[in-house]
């Protein structure tokens, strides 16, 4: 008797990707290829099968390292891994595993941030992302880094860019398309949101229907921060150009101990229609219960590791 396939599965793809699918669809792409300066997530899928995430600024063309979803920041002992014109970079050493199951897909690997000048990292990042299904053909993205020194101590520095960046499609933008930014202080708008703290953030707007030459709908992406990220509810940097991010240092400078390791976890949610803050607080209360995902290395012949809740 065949054995029935997992509803949640990662697909790897050539030129360093990897596809998670629900139900054999694409809803979200890893790409850690070595052509570009870190790694990032490129596309987030919409209910409706539209991208609501994009590459580049519409508008700024030395925005290239916007890149959809990814993991960067500006001031790591000082060194710039934010922007493309720097020699810092950060790269997958390994994937760690690849987990399809019937409530979620996960994905684990190692990356290494280096500064461009030795070939040791700075920093390690492990990272575990998560795809699940919710609701009708919406999407949770839950992604969870561990960040560890290989020096005793390492600073990082107060700046609005880091760690988890998200920039959106330009018709949801609310410069380029008409969007709207919203927080779940229930604050409307770049004026009201910058620099304030938030517990989550949404970016709504109209999309672009697969096959629909006219028509339009509304969708969007709701980021989350973790109740137990050091410094929550997180200050937010957002823009009006289709621009989001929690700044982990918005507020000041933060030590990381090798023994101690920064733990960071966010949670992204593709919705349709407009941001429902009822449902974003109910999503919010049940991301902030979920045990942490724990990686195990596994005895056996191979280098094996398994992602485990808790």
């Amino acid at each position: 008797m065949p054995k029935s396939l997992p509803h949640c599965q990662i697909v790897p793809q050539p030129d360093h990707q990897a596809s998670f699918t629900i139900d054999g669809v694409e809803r979200l792409r890893w790409h850690f290829g070595p052509g570009y300066p870190r790694p990032f997530f490129y596309p987030l899928i919409g209910p409706s099968g539209a991208i609501l995430t994009r590459i580049g600024h519409p508008g700024a063309p030395d925005h290239d390292h916007h890149r959809s979803i990814w993991f960067a920041h500006e001031k790591v002992l000082g060194i710039n891994f934010w922007g493309d014109n720097t020699t810092a970079r950060i790269r997958q050493k390994q994937w760690l595993t690849y987990q399809d199951g019937n409530e979620e897909a996960i994905l684990a690997v190692s990356l290494g941030w280096y500064d461009g000048h030795d070939p040791k990292e700075l920093l390690t990042q492990e990272l575990v992302a998560a795809v699940r299904p919710h609701g009708d053909d919406e999407t949770l993205v839950e992604l969870q880094s561990t960040f560890t020194p290989t020096a005793e101590s390492l600073e990082l520095g107060q700046t609005n860019f880091g760690f988890l960046a998200v920039r959106v499609a330009k018709s949801i933008s609310k410069f380029f398309g008409g969007g709207e930014l919203r927080s779940s202080e229930g604050a409307l708008g770049e004026r009201e949101i910058f620099g304030k703290p938030a517990r989550w953030m949404d970016y709504s707007g109209p999309i672009r229907v697969q096959g629909g030459a006219r028509k339009s709908i509304i969708e969007g992406i709701t980021y989350f921060d973790h109740r137990d990220n050091p410094g929550h509810p997180a200050h937010w940097h957002v823009r009006e150009d289709g621009w989001m991010g929690a700044s982990f240092n918005r507020t000041g400078s933060h030590v990381i101990r090798r023994d101690k390791p920064l733990v960071l976890r966010y949670l992204l949610h593709a919705h349709s229609a407009a941001a429902d803050p009822k449902l974003a607080n109910e999503i919010a209360k049940d991301f902030n219960q979920r045990p942490a995902f724990q990686l195990k290395r596994l005895t056996g012949g191979h280098i094996q590791y398994q992602v485990n809740r808790g």
